[in-house]
This record gives C-alpha cells, structure tokens and sequence, in this order.
C-alpha cells in the first residue's frame, strides 16, 4: 500500500502587518517558497502533478488562482497545475490532507502542499466585501446575526473558567518560548529568508503579564480578549514536499516524516473555536495512539484559550503543548499557518528524535483539522 511522506518543508519568516513582506506580492511570497523547495531537494519542478495551495481572502492579489500565480512566478514549467483551498485557518493544513491523500491514492506521484496569506495586501474579511455569507436560517437556528471569533473566545475563555492573569501569563510563555528558539537557531533550517527578513517578525522581546494587562478587551468592555492574547496579524507563505516512500528512495530524497492519521471536526460555529479538542480525539482513536505516545503538539494560538482549553481536555503536559512559541508570539497568516506549523513541527520532531507529533487547530465556522506525523529516518 503506498504512504505519503514528507520530504522537505520550507517557509518564509513570518511579517508583521506592514511590515518586512508587506511589499511582496503573495505570488512571489508563493513562488520563493517552491523555488526553495526546489532547490533543497533538487527536485525537477516538471515532476510535479500538482500543487495544492491554501489560501483565505481569494481576492485582489490573492485572486486568480494564486497556487498557479506562484508556479508560474517561481518559472516553473507551465505543464504544472495548482488548485486553491479554503477551510479558512486550516486551508494549508487542509492542502497537505490533500496532497497526502491524493498521493497514497495514486493520483498524485509528487505534489506540493502549503499556503500563502498576505494580510497586508489583503485585509482579513475582504473576500467577504459588502456581501452576508450566512442566509437567514443559519443566523435565525443560532439565533444571533453574525459570527464573531473574538466573541467565541470571550465565550471559550468563561466556559472553561480561564481568567485574564492566565491568558496574559500563556501569552507572555509564548513570546518566551519563540525567542529561545530563535535565538538556538531552532527555525534555522526552516527559513527562507525574503524582502530583508531573515527571522519571524512578531516577536516582542520582554513581554511579560504587567504589559499585557494594560491592554483593552475590544470585543467585551468586561471581557478577557486583548489583542496581546490574541493571534498576530501576518503574512507569510510555507510549503511542503509529499511523495510516496518509495518515489522519493528513487529520487535519493531522505523522508522527514510520514503522514500518520489526519482527522476533521465540527463544533459550535458561535463559540467557533472549540473543534480542536474533538479533532484531536478523532485522530488519536483513529491512530491508536494515546496522548503519551505523542511527543509534541501544536495548537494554533488563534486565541489563547484556544490551547489552553484543548489543553484542559486533552490533558497534554506544558513542555509538549507549542513548545516554539505560536501565534501569538510571531502571527498567524491565516491560508498559510498550517503549512507553517507543520513545517516548524516536523523540523522540531527530526532535531529532537521525537517519534509522534500532532497538529491541530481552529477554523471559522466551528471546524478543524488534525494531522499526527510520524517521524522517518
């Protein structure tokens, strides 16, 4: 039976808004990733059945196809195809799903998985225009008239009883975190420089619980959300290369890690953000495996109770849960951050030997996505 491995991940430092990768198209934020990926592998492009490409805000810069715009950006040979993915936080997570789950069936040979969001370029909510996505009966079985993730949060955070002083203390931990593993060089391998930016923008150096508590709760004037507890807003473009065992021992490629068990969930689309905890169940009944068994865990910092109730649930122990930091440490390209998070996961399990990794994380509307990596070589 053919598995889906992972033969090189590669991603663009993380820009803050504004910022370093502001000026980069997310074209070329696409195209540099796959020439990288190229280039590390010495992977002929016109091998390549397809890449598999997520991305949120499918409009302005990001519109047109972008995985095809970064194909042909990168010059690589027309023959390649591309498709676009959306499941909104997830989409790269979702992209790698799919190339994995194309590869094991057959269709695909090689594919190419990850995402790109500029939300410089593209402000968040602009796919959305002056349009309501949800028709009245969705809004009248929920009974309210939008909705809202940071609402979500504020629920999230009263239901499983996590106070500002732990959010703001998790927060700070994850600024912490990033910057002890920038400063061992744990993303050096990792990066693709671009634009001048050779390391995650985000990072605020000497974050700490005093700073976080002067800032203002925008989504419930009594409430626990800030903007320093909550995800960054980026841009950012990460990759994947996923092939059979098999083709890459013919192509001379070392597999990093194999796709093990990918999982989806749905929850409450009002709280929003809780089907990570389900997800995770989902995978590790269908893996076999038990929390013990797996060695690290990330769960995107969207919102810091996100992690903290998974946590909570799952009962995964401090060192293992986001280890790196997250987004709210560097930020959260929304099309992008699951390609992302792979990338730094199956990095951090081949420098630490770490058999079992597991990734998950929060979608709009009430979904998620799991994926557990096995750890090759």
């Amino acid at each position: 039976m053919r598995d889906a491995v992972i033969v090189e991940a590669v991603r663009t430092p993380i820009g803050r808004r504004n910022g370093a990768l502001s000026g980069v198209h997310p074209g070329d934020l696409t195209a540099h990733v796959l020439r990288q990926i190229a280039e590390r592998t010495e992977l002929d492009p016109a091998l390549v059945d397809d890449v598999v490409w997520g991305c949120v805000s499918q409009v302005g810069d990001q519109a047109g196809s972008i995985g095809r715009v970064g194909v042909l950006a990168a010059g690589w040979p027309e023959s390649v195809p591309a498709t676009v993915v959306d499941r909104r936080c997830g989409s790269a997570q979702q992209a790698v799903h799919f190339a994995a789950a194309g590869v094991v069936a057959g269709h695909y040979d090689i594919a190419v998985a990850g995402g790109v969001e500029s939300m410089s370029r593209v402000p968040m909510g602009s796919a959305r225009g002056d349009g309501q996505p949800y028709p009245p009966s969705v809004l009248e079985r929920y009974g309210v008239d939008g909705f809202n993730q940071g609402l979500g949060a504020e629920a999230m955070a009263r239901k499983w009883n996590l106070s500002r002083s732990r959010l703001d203390e998790y927060s700070a931990r994850s600024h912490e975190r990033t910057a002890a593993a920038i400063d061992a060089g744990a993303f050096d391998a990792q990066l693709a420089p671009i634009a001048g930016l050779d390391s995650d923008e985000g990072l605020r150096r000497g974050t700490t619980v005093d700073s976080l508590s002067t800032l203002k709760t925008p989504f419930d004037a009594d409430g626990v959300i800030t903007a320093g507890n909550a995800s960054q807003i980026s841009d950012g473009a990460a990759g994947l290369l996923v092939t059979t065992s098999e083709i890459a021992l013919a192509n001379g490629w070392q597999p990093m890690a194999r796709v093990h068990t990918v999982a989806l969930a749905g929850d409450d689309p009002v709280m929003m953000l809780t089907a990570p905890i389900a997800a995770t169940a989902k995978a590790l009944r269908r893996s076999g495996l038990s929390v013990s068994d797996v060695g690290v865990f990330e769960v995107n910092e969207a919102f810091a109770p996100v992690p903290l109730a998974w946590q909570a649930e799952i009962g995964a122990a401090d060192e293992m849960l986001n280890p790196l930091g997250g987004a709210i440490a560097v930020g959260h390209p929304l099309g992008g951050s699951g390609a992302i998070l792979m990338t730094r996961m199956v990095h951090h399990m081949r420098d630490n030997g770490i058999r079992y990794g597991l990734q998950t994380m929060c979608e709009a509307g009430g979904m998620a996505n799991a994926t557990i990596l096995e750890l090759l070589g």
